[in-house]
Formats: C-alpha cells, sequence, structure tokens
C-alpha cells in the first residue's frame, strides 16, 4: 500500500492510498485507522491486538502464501473482510487462490480503491 500511486500503476491507479484515505475519512461516520506494513508479523500482531469493530485487510502477497495470517484472521473475533485494488481471479494464476478469503468475513476484489469505501459501508452499515 505504501507504493500505490506509484507502483504497476496500469494496475493500482495514479492515486496514493494516503491521499484516498484523508478523503474516506472525511466522508465517513467511523473513526478509521490506517496501518501499513510489509512485515508478516506486525500484520498478525496488529490484527491479534485490534479492538475495533472490523478490519479491512489487504494482505498483498501474502494473501496468496501467508498461512499464518489466515489462521490470525480466523483466531480472532474482529470480522475481517479482505480487499483487493485489482481482481486477483483475473491476473496470474498464482494470484487466484487467497488464504484469507475462507476466513474473512467477505471480499471485495477488482473495484480500485473504491473497494475500501465499500467494505467501511459495510462495516458502518452493520453496525447500525
Amino acid at each position: 500500500m505504501n507504493l500505490i500511486g506509484t507502483r504497476e500503476t496500469q494496475i493500482y491507479g495514479i492515486q496514493r492510498f494516503e491521499d484516498f484515505l484523508l478523503d474516506l475519512q472525511a466522508k465517513s461516520s467511523s473513526e478509521l485507522e490506517y496501518y501499513q506494513s510489509n512485515i508478516e508479523g506486525e500484520i498478525i500482531n496488529k490484527i491479534q491486538e485490534s479492538d475495533h469493530d472490523g478490519i479491512i485487510l489487504n494482505a498483498g502477497g501474502y494473501t496468496h502464501t501467508s498461512v499464518a495470517i489466515r489462521d490470525c484472521v480466523a483466531g480472532v473475533k474482529t470480522p475481517v473482510i479482505e480487499v483487493h485494488i485489482s481482481n486477483i481471479t483475473s491476473r496470474e494464476s498464482f494470484r487466484h487462490t487467497s488464504m484469507i478469503s475462507p476466513v474473512a468475513e467477505g471480499c471485495i476484489f477488482g473495484f480500485g480503491l473504491e473497494g475500501y469505501r465499500l467494505a467501511v459501508n459495510y462495516f458502518e452499515t452493520k453496525s447500525r
């Protein structure tokens, strides 16, 4: 996420995630916290310590490889929505399998950054 807007813009677009997040926070009725790490164990620690009503998780490449993140998501009570900017099922075959999808409450793929807005809307609607 730290390279969104500069990395593979034909897939991920040119808008920086931080700019999108500012707009999302301004329009949301919820308090949103953002956390990004490229380190698997730090992601697991953050999920385990969460006391939020929900987690929106884009595990990037770990989506397809991390049994540890999958087990963490399965082991916490906080509902997790898996989000990916691109449609991972229309990309390279190694991206078609998500370790996280089977244990996530829901999945949103392929709607660009708007997938995050959809996930926030889901949690806001659910909490009413």
